[in-house]
Order: structure tokens, then C-alpha cells, then sequence
């Protein structure tokens, strides 16, 4: 399972809010010499600047203020910070070529402080994002053989049994699953390891093995770290069961799996049952009736605010009104005012990435930050990205939340590698262990919308 992959910020300090970003606007341009560059500041103040725009995505104004600082200042103690801060900026843009040279030169110049290590350790993920799985992987492995007390050696190890995966060395993948876990035996990294042997066998149809590696992890003592659940792991052993004509034992399997209005696993389960044979389907409508007991009795906490504005943005569009009640009651608990640490605006927690992308086919034109919180204008922009997500991974509601959360461009290598259409299968290939949980959730509040409304978001009878 790819970890660490994911820039994770800190929660956003008051002074860079979107205050501080209209007031470095303005000292930016009272500023501005006559050829529009930048004043020299001290490299405190380049680098407090640069935080802001980092802060609110705006990432060319960050990147203007490190690249003054390393100009002006090119011995300056900043400078590994600077350089880490433009090819972060770039790699969040998902411009991974123009990522890549300044994480390169972190590793060379740099080696011996934190900001340089992780610049190392980001060639690895920049590679993987450029099609070079096999180039990652080798980047991974140096890392670790580099730096063995590094702070991401662990995730080192795991991504590159992920990245040989994609790169089709499956030979490779296996032996550094061994030696993973030889190295960090009895750890959550172990168990991990374990975990992704589990999904290399189930990816490759080999159901035995995959049986095998699901029977040994269950019967670990799954501690804090471990990237996944007793329930998800059971799911996959039902799966190869079932994949494997064993009919009973699958059944049994499912049945293990509880289901209940939060549990995206249960709910796999019970629709397997379903389709498991008469007792399986008795099984599986006793379930069900449990579940729409439950979320009837929570339909207060699944309301529909912004019905009208909702349905007219979903008009002419293959999105399902209730996918954007369940994603919106995730992101933002309907809040139009609310702003994540990463820059993320309203109802629909749009960045201004995504407004750059689809404002215009959404007929939301000049969109500045304060505009998203507006309503009209946020459903509309994220409906138009929610429909090109539906359009990319058809009929798979999962892969779109995890691509809300964690990228499409990641999903898309998550779906390819799973190798098996099952979407509870696809669901364990999430990389991210925030956006797994994420898709849960959605599922979950999904469910739920589904139940309790029609398609044109009226409440059923």
C-alpha cells in the first residue's frame, strides 16, 4: 500500500487564512518594482509570504517569493526549504516534470537535513506519477539503503513493493515483501507487508493464497499503523472463496461481516450473499431490513439543503444528486462557509485548481476564493468535476470519492493494479489511508441518501 505519498499540512494557523492572503496580495503589489518583480525582503518575510500562497494553493505567488529568496540569498539557511517548497507547489499542480529536478537536487546538495531527505524520498513518487514505476521502486529501495534511519524508511519499504507491482515485476514485489517483512518483523509494517501480499494474490486470481494470507492476518493482534481492518481483510477472504466455487465457506464468510449503516464492508457483504443462493439471499434481506431500520432512524441527520440549485446543476449531467449530498455532508457538513487546511472552499471543498479546470464548462467564469463560498457557484463547479469523475471510472461511486479525496490520477493506477471489477476488491487498493476512510464514509452517507430519496431528491414512501 503506497503511504506517505499525500502532502498532509498542518492545521492552518490563523495568520494564513484568506485575510492573510489578501493583505500578501496587496504588500505584493505596493511592492512590485517597474518591471513587476518582486521586492527584496528578508528571507523570513520571502518565506512567511510564501507560506500563505502555499497555504491557499496559490502556488506560482509561493513559488515567486522562494525563488526571490534563493536568489537573493542563495547561502541561506532557507534555501532546502525553498527549494522543497517549489517542488512540493509543483507536484500538488501534478506538474511532475517540473517537481522532479528540484527534489533531485534536495537529494544531491542536501542530503544531510530533513528538507533533503524528503526531497530524495519524493523522486521515488514523482517517478511513479511519471510512468516509471520500476525507476520509483529502485528510488524507494535507495532511500532505504541511503538513509536506514531515515523519518519514511518504513513507508519506503512499502511503497516499493506497491511501485514493483505496477511496474510488472511481480517476482520482485514478493521478495521485497519477504524481506520487509524480515526486517520489521512483529511491527505494523509487517502486518502491512503481509496486507499487500494479500491484495498482490487476490489482484492475480490466486485464490488458495490469497485464503492463506487472509487466514494469517487474521489472526494478528492488529495494532496502531496497520493500513487495514479485520473487516476489510475477511471481505477478500470471502472473495477468493467465492471466486473459488467454495459457495459455503464464502457464504459463512460474508456472514461474518456485520453490517450495519457505517459499515461499506457489510454492506459488500450482504450484496454478496444476495447473490450466494436462496439461504444467502434470506441471509441478505434479513441484513438489509436491519440497516434501513437503522437509517430510518437517523433520516434527520441526512437532510437535503440546496435541493433546487443541487438538481439543476446534476441537469444533463451523469451524476447522481444524492453522490453530491453524500460527498458535500462529508466534505463540508453543508457548512457554505467552511475552509479546510489545504485551501478548500464551501460546500464542496473546491480549490481553486478545480475552479481553473471545469469553472468554464460549469458557466462559472472570474471565480476568485471568496466566490466559493457562494452556493450556485461551488455545486455547480463541483458538479461539473464530480460528472468527469463519473465519466472516468463508470458505475464505480468509490473510485469517484476516492478520487474527491486522493486524485484521480492516483485511482486510476489503484483500479488498474486491483485487476478484479469487484468494487469492495478495488475499495482495499486505496493507497491513502485518509482517503479509504473517506470512501467509507461516503459510501456509508451514500447508502443512506439512496434509501431515504429518490433520484430527484424527494423523499420515498
Amino acid at each position: 500500500m503506497l503511504t506517505g505519498e499525500l502532502f498532509v499540512e498542518p492545521a492552518l494557523p490563523a495568520d494564513q487564512g484568506d485575510d492573510a492572503l489578501a493583505l500578501a496580495r496587496r504588500q505584493d503589489a505596493q511592492g512590485r518594482g517597474v518591471d513587476g518583480s518582486l521586492p527584496q525582503l528578508s528571507p523570513q518575510e520571502h518565506m512567511q509570504r510564501a507560506a500563505v500562497y502555499l497555504a491557499n494553493r496559490a502556488f506560482a505567488e509561493a513559488r515567486a517569493h522562494w525563488q526571490a529568496l534563493i536568489g537573493h540569498y542563495p547561502t541561506d539557511a532557507n534555501v532546502p526549504a525553498a527549494l522543497f517548497g517549489i517542488g512540493r507547489s509543483y507536484y500538488q499542480e501534478r506538474r511532475y516534470a517540473e517537481a522532479l529536478p528540484f527534489f533531485e537536487r534536495l537529494g544531491r546538495e542536501f542530503s544531510t537535513q530533513k528538507d533533503g531527505r524528503e526531497g530524495f524520498y519524493y523522486v521515488a513518487a514523482t517517478l511513479l506519477r511519471l510512468g516509471r514505476p520500476a525507476d520509483a521502486a529502485a528510488q524507494y529501495i535507495e532511500y532505504a539503503n541511503r538513509f536506514p534511519q531515515g523519518e519514511r524508511l518504513e513507508s519506503a519499504y512499502l511503497n516499493a513493493i506497491d511501485s514493483y507491482r505496477e511496474a510488472g515485476q511481480i517476482a520482485e514485489s514478493v521478495r521485497w515483501i519477504n524481506f520487509t517483512r524480515d526486517k520489521f518483523k512483529g511491527t505494523a509494517t509487517d502486518t502491512n507487508a503481509l496486507f499487500a501480499r494479500l491484495r498482490l494474490d487476490v489482484a492475480g486470481s490466486d485464490w488458495a493464497a490469497a485464503v492463506r494470507d487472509a487466514d494469517e492476518l487474521r489472526a494478528l493482534n492488529f495494532q496502531p499503523g496497520v493500513q487495514t481492518t479485520k473487516d476489510e481483510v475477511t471481505y477478500l477472504r470471502a472473495y477468493s472463496l467465492e471466486r473459488a466455487k467454495q459457495t459455503e465457506q464464502a457464504a459463512a464468510a460474508y456472514q461474518a461481516i456485520g453490517d450495519h449503516a457505517s459499515s461499506y464492508y457489510g454492506a459488500r457483504a450482504t450484496e454478496h450473499l444476495r447473490d450466494l443462493g436462496s439461504n444467502g439471499k434470506r441471509l441478505a434481506t434479513t441484513r438489509a431490513a436491519s440497516v434501513r431500520s437503522e437509517i430510518n432512524a437517523a433520516a434527520n441527520n441526512y437532510p437535503v439543503p440546496f435541493r433546487e440549485v443541487i438538481l439543476q446543476a446534476v441537469k444533463g449531467r451523469d451524476v447522481d444528486a444524492r453522490l453530491v449530498l453524500s460527498l458535500m455532508r462529508q466534505e463540508s457538513s453543508f457548512n457554505p462557509r467552511a475552509r479546510s487546511r489545504s485551501a478548500a472552499r464551501g460546500l464542496l471543498q473546491l480549490t481553486m485548481d478545480i475552479v481553473a479546470k471545469y469553472g468554464a464548462s460549469a458557466g462559472q467564469r472570474n471565480v476568485r476564493e471568496d466566490d466559493l463560498y457562494r452556493p450556485e457557484v461551488n455545486i455547480s463547479v463541483g458538479v461539473a468535476y464530480i460528472a468527469d469523475l463519473t465519466h472516468m471510472f463508470p458505475n464505480l461511486p468509490e473510485a469517484v470519492a476516492a478520487s474527491y479525496n486522493g486524485g484521480e490520477d492516483n485511482v486510476a493506477r489503484w483500479v488498474k493494479r486491483a485487476m478484479q471489477k469487484d468494487a469492495g476488491v478495488i475499495a482495499s487498493e486505496v493507497g491513502f489511508s485518509e482517503s479509504k476512510d473517506y470512501v467509507f464514509k461516503v459510501m456509508a452517507n451514500y447508502r443512506a441518501y439512496k434509501q431515504l430519496y429518490t433520484a430527484d431528491l424527494r423523499r420515498q414512501r
